[in-house]
């Protein structure tokens, strides 16, 4: 079953496109937990549930009356008329994990539909879920954001870190990044040999840093080491830029 958790449309807040007019569309479910990021959302039941920032998009016990079943594509293809949308705007795809559902065929008809149309198609995801680039050629005109997750998100080695997937993922789409979200406690404790060891799987994607934090004092409190550390390894920092304007993560 295919899940939509939230859509919206504002502009682009992380990585090489900020600033970029897009459609999101949050999907439901995800393969890690990441309950080092420290993140807390308190549910209907009021029961506290941690995680990454998107927390309510991937723990479904909690937060499954925000969960909605997707049956049918055009479905989907409905909520663009929800909006004043630009021609071709840029629709990315975001979780959760969106590409737990890259095998759908609900999934795999909306993005050749919106190929179709002329949008660009971004994945915000872990890099750590296959692809078939040959079964579902679509995939190849997407964009890849690679958020591979690093040991401070509490997720083990071979979970987060799959060599193979992140060199095909970089290497058969149309373009890739990674995207690192980095703690300034981080950097103090060998983090720059933590990204050394994954960008040797696709040494040639460019590399952008995001500050972590689920807040705008986080964001803040992580942003001046961050930057030093960009400038010290010629790594491109990304602000969050959503979280610094309207200091929350929903909608926006």
């Amino acid at each position: 079953m295919l899940y939509l958790v939230e859509h919206f449309y504002s502009i682009q807040g992380e990585g090489k496109y900020t600033g970029t007019p897009s459609l999101f569309l949050r999907f439901g479910g995800c393969n890690m937990k990441c309950e080092g990021f420290g993140c807390k959302e308190t549910a209907e039941d009021g029961v506290e549930v941690q995680g990454c920032d998107t927390v309510y998009a991937v723990n479904k016990e909690h937060f499954a009356h925000t969960w909605i079943p997707i049956q049918k594509s055009q479905e989907l293809l409905n909520i663009l008329d929800l909006y004043e949308l630009p021609d071709a705007v840029d629709i990315v795809m975001t979780g959760g994990e969106p590409l737990i559902y890259a095998n759908d065929e609900i999934f795999v008809d909306f993005l050749n539909t919106l190929d179709a149309m002329g949008h660009r198609i971004t994945f915000e995801t872990n890099g750590s879920l296959a692809v078939d680039f040959n079964k579902y050629p679509v995939y190849k005109k997407c964009i890849f954001a690679l958020s591979v997750k690093l040991s401070n998100s509490n997720e083990p080695l071979k979970k987060r870190v799959n060599g193979d997937v992140i060199y095909s993922l970089a290497s058969n789409a149309k373009e890739a990044f990674f995207k690192f979200s980095i703690d300034a406690e981080s950097i103090t404790l060998g983090l720059e040999e933590e990204i050394n060891e994954i960008l040797l799987h696709s040494p040639k994607t460019k590399v952008y840093c995001m500050p972590l934090g689920g807040s705008k004092q986080e964001v803040e409190n992580n942003t001046e080491p961050l930057i030093d550390f960009c400038k010290t390894k010629g790594y491109n920092f990304s602000d969050r830029l959503h979280i610094r304007i309207w200091d929350q993560n929903k909608g926006v």
